[in-house]
């Protein structure tokens, strides 16, 4: 279960309980905020990063590659989001002493992690309830 509760010490700062996890997220002080946390949207698509480098690490390591790590970066056009558009695109580095071949396996996989699935294929259904 996620928690979010105000966070004392900002404007619109939330503190967001993940079992034993805490984290924040905040606005940018042009809406308002201390830009103390990341916003929601970096939250999301943080997720993606997240996700996709662990896809690749586990896909790796159960084939035995010697892949070291996975750096992710993503860029966000959110400028027709209000429209229903969201473009985010990933740049992945991959390292380790990979041959092409291992290195076309991890890049066939990308879209097969979890959030990947969810973010491009998915209907997302929420229900909400105020108590």
């Amino acid at each position: 279960m996620i928690k979010l509760e105000k966070d004392p010490s900002g404007t619109y700062r939330q503190r967001i309980t993940i079992g034993a996890h805490n984290l924040f997220a905040d606005v940018d002080a042009d809406l308002g905020g201390e830009n103390s946390a990341p916003d929601p949207h970096d939250l999301l698509d943080s997720s993606l990063a997240a996700c996709t480098a662990i896809t690749l690490t586990m896909f790796a390591k159960r084939r035995g590659m010697p892949l070291e790590s996975i750096n992710v970066s993503i860029e966000r056009d959110n400028s027709k989001e209000k429209s229903g558009e969201y473009q985010l695109s990933l740049k992945l580095e991959i390292i380790g002493n990979l041959n092409d071949d291992q290195r076309q396996q991890l890049s066939s996989i990308v879209e097969k992690c979890p959030i990947h699935k969810l973010l491009s294929h998915a209907t997302i259904n929420i229900n909400t309830q105020v108590v």
